[in-house]
């Protein structure tokens, strides 16, 4: 070890944030127990607010408050409409990862999308994606294969 001060240092902060924290939690329970029994109605409109001050703070621009506006109506929307939120998570978390690493698999190949098969565990990973993404056109088509009904037919009353 070439600076154990700095590493005892940063253990004992974390030891130190840990107690901190506990302690916290502990005497805040009865504040936070209190949060939850308050009205919907009133708690959504102080979190707007709050958001709001956050969003405008980040870069002092009512620009972004509005953002923050239209990706909540956004999100609304799509919690409506029932669509799925580990999907969305996702693909902001790693779209900007993935496009990085393929503009460079393409850099490298010279533009040929052949260098996601020429390796075996890249092949099946490659063909794995593809199947995933193509699933819910090609489910239908196994349903009709196997003989069972779509999800999405309805037998009204009296056909039997």
């Amino acid at each position: 070890m070439e600076k154990p001060e700095f590493v005892w240092g940063l253990i004992a902060s974390m030891y130190t944030g840990n107690v901190i924290g506990v302690l916290t939690v502990l005497f805040f329970v009865p504040a936070f127990a209190a949060i939850l029994r308050t009205p919907f109605a009133i708690l959504t409109p102080f979190i707007v607010f709050i958001c709001a001050i956050g969003a405008y703070a980040v870069g002092n621009s009512m620009v972004d408050v509005w953002y923050m506006l239209a990706f909540g109506v956004i999100g609304y929307v799509f919690k409506k409409l029932d669509y799925p939120l580990a999907p969305f998570v996702l693909a902001l978390v790693l779209g900007d990862l993935a496009e990085g690493a393929l503009r460079q698999s393409l850099i490298m190949s010279q533009g040929s999308v052949r260098i996601f098969f020429e390796s075996p565990i890249s092949a099946v990973i490659t063909l794995a994606a593809i199947f995933l993404f193509l699933l819910p056109l090609l489910s239908p088509v196994f349903r009709r294969l196997r003989g069972s009904p779509t999800p999405n037919a309805v037998a009204s009353p009296g056909s039997h």
